[in-house]
């Protein structure tokens, strides 16, 4: 029979970072054994469910025994089984009794071609297994491969030593209401789990169909087996007690709490007014990373001095609890309080000389060379944007000297924020100080890029200058390495460059770079590698931006160096392959492009087009149209305007279908061929202005 099957391994507090890992590896580890052995229907249900005190799956009808298989299994070669007389031979014999056929003859057995010789098959039907049987090793299988950070060695009460993520005290396997007989770990399978660790006064519970096991669970062990439904419970609750404020619940905070609870209350607790003279986002972090709290804050995202706390236990009288963790809280807020009096004490500026005791990378120096090289790249940078380059260096020279101070020691995640409340403390000037935190942006994908010229001028030099000396000593990402993230510094570049319109190349940009390393011993100029790898993150942006590979192709096919306008000639290509005469011309400049690499000696020797050499009306007919499209196409591009430029091309798809059908290029005459290959290379220019629209090309 078709049944819901049970497996549930209870345990001592698992990892709460590993267990959503490991919850998914359990069941599906068991899930996928079992298909693999025919055990489960096409439509079967995995659920997974993992709380810090147990590993468990259901997966509905499962077969109680596997269907009967049909086996064809190959004995020997003919030339192998049979003498030279025909007869069987003594291997044949052998390998029968090998494979459990010991009585069959010649007679019963198939002989079939087997690639370039005949061979002996035997096709017989194998029964079907028994689910324990096909179930033990799937389980054994699945714990052996689970991800597990750390394995501990423990002793059960029998004196056997085992190994697992944490003790295990419980095997429970069902197969509807049947015990499905298993063993791992030193334990025997049952029907029987444990509730929550306190409100279900650690009896014992017994469950008696598969199907009833997250019911029971709740309703008797006060346990929400299921993570999702876990962190679900928590975000509403949490919405719900703060009201009026915004509760901040990043997900990774939702996720790891979740781990941690299996019956998730939340209760409110405060902290002294006091601590909100500290940067709130100090006290946010603490909060969030030490305790596992929840702050609010109001409408206009000032920190309230209430937070929420996500408890294991239900009571009417959350007293004690609540008054334990406002005293557990008080210390961390204490020391972010004093940390940030103490930091106020000594300027950023005064700090600068102690980056000299910093090291960036053993071959590239300090983090205060690191600093002069920022600085002068981020003053060229805002000389030719045109802004203020004293500012650009200030906010350079001071970016990084928040690494210095306590705060940042114990929170490195801070660093750039409390920079900018140092630097604003300092008196600096408002887009210096934004500038310390702004030159990390944009951090992550999606991230906000900085709103200050001197904030973008300084995260420019402080991306370029990574991604040149990073290269420069051979540390360029590998496959999936990349621990200095240049991928995420190259994606920024080219994104402040594209959403900014910075009328600035990218490879003049990188030999900028490359001139603050001058005199640093080993330099290796990689401007050139490190060009074509922002291009590729740039297709990458793009591509994820829903333009098709053909139009991204077919603006970055030309390895543009300035990329401020490469939305727009994108817009433009879009608009282009929309016209019914799209296809044509793509397939036509195609065509062109390809002739001309075949001929390029050829057109080394030939000149502009000269109309007294043109002889088919086709050819005639096409550069008279060239010759009155080509102001309007110069015209349009002068402007800006990409759109236009291509959609003037329509007008040329059939003068340039009735050259391909009419005139022969490649003719007798070397005066006839060149003045023809002159003809395309115009027509080739004026198509390829805003994008290779060839790429389009089917």
């Amino acid at each position: 029979m078709n049944q819901t099957l049970l497996v549930e391994l209870q345990t001592e507090e698992l990892p709460p970072k590993a267990l959503v890992k490991l919850g998914a590896a359990f069941a599906n580890g068991i899930a996928n054994g079992l298909k693999a052995r025919d055990f489960l229907d096409a439509d079967s249900v995995v659920t997974t469910y993992a709380t810090p005190r147990r590993l468990a799956v259901s997966i509905t009808k499962v077969r109680a025994t596997s269907p009967d298989k049909t086996i064809r299994e190959k004995v020997l070669p003919v030339s192998v089984a049979l003498d030279k007389d025909g007869n069987p031979s003594a291997p044949l014999a052998k390998k029968l009794a090998a494979l459990g056929f010991p009585d069959l003859k010649v007679a019963d057995l198939e002989r079939a071609q087997d690639g370039k010789a005949e061979s002996f098959f035997h096709t017989y039907t194998a029964p079907g297994s028994q689910l324990a049987a096909g179930l033990q090793p799937v389980l054994e299988e699945a714990v052996a491969k689970l991800p597990i950070p750390k394995v501990m060695s423990y002793q059960r009460p029998d004196g056997e030593t085992v190994q697992f993520v944490r003790p295990v005290h419980t095997l429970l396997a069902l197969h509807g209401a049947e015990v499905v007989p298993l063993s791992l770990l030193g334990l025997a399978s049952g029907r029987a789990t444990l509730g929550h660790r306190f409100l279900s006064n650690g009896h014992s519970i017994d469950i008696a169909d598969a199907g009833q096991y997250a019911g029971v669970l709740k309703e008797q062990g006060k346990v929400v087996a299921n993570a999702e439904e876990r962190k679900e419970t928590i975000r509403n609750q949490l919405l719900a007690k703060a009201g009026a404020d915004q509760v901040l619940m990043p997900e990774s905070l939702l996720d790891e709490v979740a781990a941690l609870v299996e019956w998730p209350v939340v209760y409110e607790c405060r902290f002294e007014d006091v601590f909100l003279s500290v940067p709130q986002e100090c006290l946010i972090l603490t909060m969030q990373t030490n305790q596992k709290y929840f702050a609010l804050t109001d409408s206009a995202g000032k920190l309230r001095s209430r937070f929420l706390i996500v408890s294991n236990i239900e009571t009417d009288d959350p007293s004690a609890i609540v008054g334990g963790n406002e005293r557990v809280v008080r210390p961390r807020l204490s020391d972010a309080k004093f940390f940030f009096e103490q930091d106020k004490k000594k300027t950023l500026a005064s700090r600068l000389p102690q980056l000299a005791n910093v090291v960036y990378h053993n071959k590239l120096g300090t983090q205060l060379e690191r600093t002069q090289r920022v600085t002068r790249l981020a003053a060229a940078i805002a000389g030719r944007l045109g802004y203020d380059v004293a500012l650009a260096e200030r906010g350079a020279q001071l970016a990084k000297a928040d690494l210095l101070t306590d705060m940042v020691g114990e929170f490195p995640e801070l660093q750039g924020i409390m920079g900018t409340y140092y630097a604003r403390n300092d008196g600096e000037n408002e887009e210096v100080t934004l500038a310390a935190s702004e030159h990390y942006q944009p951090r992550f994908s999606g991230d906000a890029l900085p709103s200050t010229d001197t904030g973008l001028a300084v995260a420019l030099a402080d991306k370029l200058e990574t991604l040149v000396g990073i290269w420069s000593i051979g540390l360029q990402p590998t496959g999936e390495k990349d621990p200095f993230a240049l991928r995420r510094h190259a994606l920024g570049v080219v994104r402040m460059l594209v959403e900014k319109r910075l009328p600035l190349g990218i490879s003049d940009l990188l030999k900028q770079a490359a001139a603050v390393f001058e005199g640093q011993a080993g330099f290796k100029d990689p401007t050139q590698e490190v060009t074509a790898f922002m291009l590729d993150r740039l297709r990458g942006l793009l591509r994820d931006r829903d333009f098709s590979p053909n139009e991204v192709e077919a603006v970055l096919a030309q390895n543009p160096d300035r990329v401020d306008d490469v939305v727009q000639r994108l817009e433009a290509v879009q608009a282009f392959a929309a016209l019914p005469e799209s296809s044509s011309l793509a397939a036509a400049n195609k065509r062109i492009t390809n002739i001309l690499k075949k001929n390029e000696d050829a057109l080394s020797q030939a000149s502009a087009v000269d109309p007294a050499l043109l002889q088919d009306a086709a050819e005639k007919a096409l550069f008279a149209s060239v010759e009155r499209v080509q102001p309007q196409v110069d015209a349009a591009f002068a402007a800006g305007d990409f759109s236009g430029t291509l959609k003037t091309l329509a007008q040329l798809r059939d003068d340039v279908d009735a050259f391909f059908n009419d005139v022969m290029v490649m003719a007798e005459d070397p005066l006839l061929r060149n003045n023809r290959l002159a003809l395309l290379q115009r027509l080739h220019g004026m198509m390829n202005r805003v994008a290779d629209i060839s790429k389009l090309a089917a």
